[in-house]
């Protein structure tokens, strides 16, 4: 067993993979803010209480309806991707808000990082711990 394989790391890696599709999913928000009928997506809240007391870790594709196939988005495991329910709704059926997706691309960027952060600082602590035992 390598150190990454803990727990902890596991449950860390499965939150920045999150992040990962989320981007993914904002950034195509963005770049259909223009696209007639384009409706707004978001990847479903992450939670750790559904990764406790797991063997395992990761993020499985959900799916919608029987027809869908399963796929990784850049290698990335996908979570489950919502509809955002919009309150502005442009007349040509779009319902992107440039706005609040910016503020979301934001607060998914720095949440990552804290977890990148947290993920490394962690890693270390461990590796000095070790180094220091011998």
């Amino acid at each position: 067993m390598t150190m990454t394989d803990l727990p902890l790391f596991q449950a860390l890696k499965s939150k920045m993979r999150w992040h990962q599709t989320r981007q993914w999913v904002l950034a195509e928000n963005i770049a259909n803010a223009d696209t007639p009928g384009f409706g707004a997506g978001d990847v479903k809240p992450f939670s750790f209480s559904d990764h406790i007391g797991r063997e395992t870790f990761g993020l499985a594709t959900s799916t919608t309806k029987v027809g869908h196939i399963s796929t990784s988005i850049s290698g990335v495991a996908s979570a489950k991707i919502v509809k955002d329910e919009g309150f502005e709704v442009t007349p040509s059926g779009n319902n992107v808000n440039l706005e609040e997706q910016m503020m979301k691309l934001t607060e998914n960027q720095m949440d990552y990082q804290a977890a990148t952060t947290l993920y490394t600082k962690s890693l270390g602590l461990i590796r000095t711990a070790l180094s220091k035992s011998v």
